[in-house]
C-alpha cells in the first residue's frame, strides 16, 4: 500500500543563485551558485512527503535521456516507487532554469514530456494501492487535463482522498475546465494569486469565500504572510516560519507535503496548518526545492517549539 500516489510532471531544475539580472547583447554576469536538482512541483511534493516518512509512488513521464534518468534515480533515492514512470522516446525530458534571489525568482521552462502524460499512461494497479492521490501543475499537464475528471472519479470510487495544487497558469486562462474538478477534491492548495485568478475576483477574501464552499479544505498559501485554512465555517490563519531564507523554490510544495501528512494522520485542522507552515519554511534554508526539506522528527521539533 502507498500513503500517497502522485500523478504529475517531471523535470529537473537548474537553480542559479545571485542578485543579478540577465542582459542581452552577449553580456556575461557572474552568479553565486548553480545547482542541478529535483524540479517540478509534483516531484518536489513527492520528495517532501517521502522525507516525512510517507510511502510514496510517482506516476509520470520522462524522455529516454540524461535528465529523465536523473529524475528517476533522484526519486528512487528518496525511497519513492518509480514503477509508474514511463519513457517517451519521441521527445526530451523538460528542464526549468531558475534565477533565484532568495526571496523571489524568475523561471524559464522547457516542457518536454510534461504535456504528453495521458490518463492511459496511468498504472491502475498502483492507483488501487493508494490512500491518497495528489495532482499538481494542472495547467502544464495538457495531455492529462481532459481526463482528470475520470481520474478523480476513479479515486473517489475507491475511497481515495484527493489533494490538488493547480500551480501557475503560463497561458493565464485560469478557469478553463477547473470548477467541476474542485467538487471532487478534499484539499485544494492554491496560493493567493492563483486563488484570485481562478475565481476572477480581485479581492482575496471574496475569492476565499467562493472557493471554500467547493472543497473540504481550502488552503491558501500567502508567502511570507503565512497561510490560511478554511474548513467548513472555520478559518485559521498562521504566520510564516522565521528562518534564514536562501531559496523559496519548492516551498509551497513542501508546505503541501506537510499538510497532506497531517491530514492523513487525522490531526485537527490548526495542527495540520502549523505543521505545513513548518515544512514549507524549513525547505527554504538551502538552494533547490528538496535539499532542505525536513524529516518528520525535525519538523515536529520546530513545531513544538514555536
Amino acid at each position: 500500500m502507498f500513503d500517497v500516489v502522485v500523478v504529475g510532471e517531471l523535470n529537473p531544475d537548474l537553480v542559479i543563485s545571485g542578485n543579478v539580472v540577465p542582459e542581452f547583447g552577449q553580456v556575461e554576469k557572474l552568479v553565486d551558485n548553480a545547482v542541478l536538482t529535483i524540479g517540478s512541483s509534483s516531484a518536489i511534493f513527492a520528495c517532501g512527503a517521502a522525507k516525512l516518512g510517507l510511502r510514496v509512488a510517482f506516476i509520470g513521464k520522462v524522455g529516454n535521456d540524461l535528465f529523465g534518468r536523473f529524475m528517476r534515480q533522484s526519486l528512487a533515492e528518496y525511497g519513492i516507487d518509480i514503477a509508474g514512470i514511463v519513457d517517451d522516446k519521441e521527445t526530451h525530458t523538460g528542464l526549468s532554469i531558475i534565477l533565484s534571489t532568495g526571496i523571489d525568482r524568475a523561471i524559464l521552462t522547457s516542457l518536454g514530456t510534461i504535456p504528453r502524460l495521458k490518463y492511459s499512461d496511468i498504472n491502475q494497479e498502483i492507483l488501487k494501492k493508494a490512500r491518497h492521490l495528489h495532482v499538481g501543475s494542472y495547467y502544464l499537464q495538457e495531455g492529462l487535463r481532459p481526463d482528470l475528471p475520470i481520474l478523480f472519479t476513479d479515486a473517489r470510487d475507491r475511497g481515495i482522498s484527493i489533494s490538488f495544487d493547480t500551480n501557475y497558469d503560463p497561458k493565464e486562462e485560469w478557469r478553463d475546465g477547473l470548477e467541476p474538478l474542485l467538487e471532487k477534491v478534499d484539499i485544494f492548495l492554491p496560493n493567493s494569486t492563483e486563488c484570485k485568478e481562478i475565481t476572477g475576483k480581485s479581492n482575496l477574501d471574496d475569492a476565499v469565500d467562493y472557493l471554500r464552499m467547493k472543497v473540504r479544505y481550502l488552503v491558501v498559501k500567502l508567502g511570507d504572510q503565512g497561510a490560511l485554512l478554511c474548513s467548513g465555517q472555520k478559518k485559521y490563519h498562521m504566520d510564516s516560519l522565521r528562518v534564514n531564507v536562501v531559496d523559496t523554490v519548492g516551498a509551497g510544495d513542501s508546505f503541501d507535503a506537510g499538510f497532506v501528512y497531517g491530514y492523513l494522520a487525522g490531526w485537527e485542522p490548526k495542527r495540520i496548518l502549523k505543521f505545513a507552515i513548518v515544512c514549507g519554511g524549513l525547505s527554504t534554508r538551502f538552494a533547490g526545492g528538496t535539499n532542505a526539506q525536513p524529516t518528520y522528527e525535525e519538523a515536529l521539533h520546530f513545531m513544538e517549539n514555536l
